[in-house]
């Protein structure tokens, strides 16, 4: 009978020898390798973003400043002029002067030999203040003039005087002028003379001081524009005015 064959187990050489321990390659508590951080050396993607410098704040220029103030103050003199405007209005109730013209003779109307017309008015005009608390200075310097259709005949000036409160003055003005070249101007008229209606403008500038009860206020200035109609412009007649009518408003 055959030997049978027996299988024994065998130690492992490298097994019997025990392994003594080595010390680590990273210290304990570090994470980093001889080498380096990894995170280090090979940083995670980031994407860019440009760079885009910020703009400075905006500075106030002297232009914007001096504006600014110039807009302020004419504001401010607005609102003082609409008070003391209000203040007048209520205390003093202020009313605007009436003007008109009642008669008109002509004592010179001549053509000369240099086609030049030579002309003296008398006017007789009426001048109404109709308040109750408000005087009016006439100063000098005034000026009135007539006119026909764009050819001023005549002019001269109002007197200095002083109008009291609600009174009537009656005014008996000489306007006197000279036209040259009216040689066209005569044919005009004597065409409108037929018709028994000649268009004239009155028109006066006259400067003005008012008196509100103690106070004498600055210089103003009247202008009155009176359109008539007349009938007749032939010297030493009288004329009659068919129509009038005085507009009547003031500056500074």
């Amino acid at each position: 009978m055959a030997d049978t064959q027996r299988i024994h187990p065998v130690k492992d050489p490298e097994a019997a020898t025990p392994q003594t321990a080595t010390a680590p390659l990273v210290p304990r508590g570090s994470f980093r390798s001889d080498k380096g951080d990894p995170a280090e050396l090979y940083p995670p993607f980031r994407r860019t973003i440009p760079y885009a410098p910020s703009k400075p704040p905006p500075r106030k220029s002297c232009c914007r400043k001096c504006l600014c103030w110039t807009i302020s103050l004419i504001l401010l003199q607005i609102l003082i002029i609409g008070i003391l405007a209000a203040i007048i209005y209520f205390v003093f109730q202020p009313k605007i002067p009436k003007y008109s013209v009642d008669a008109m003779r002509i004592t010179q109307f001549n053509l000369g030999n240099d086609n030049s017309l030579s002309a003296t008015f008398n006017v007789n005009i009426t001048a109404r203040n109709p308040n109750e608390k408000i005087g009016i200075y006439y100063e000098g310097g005034s000026h009135l003039s007539v006119w026909y259709t764009g050819t001023k005949l005549c002019d001269g000036s109002l007197p200095k005087f002083y109008q009291g409160h609600r009174n009537t003055t009656l005014l008996n003005l000489t306007l006197m002028g000279q036209t040259q070249d009216a040689s066209g101007l005569l044919q005009s008229l004597e065409a409108q003379q037929q018709t028994g209606k000649i268009p004239l403008s009155l028109r006066a500038k006259v400067p003005v001081r008012l008196k509100l009860g103690k106070l004498k206020l600055m210089k103003w200035k009247f202008l009155v524009r009176c359109r008539l109609m007349v009938d007749t412009l032939s010297a030493d007649n009288v004329i009659r005015i068919r129509e009038s009518n005085c507009k009547f408003r003031f500056r500074l």
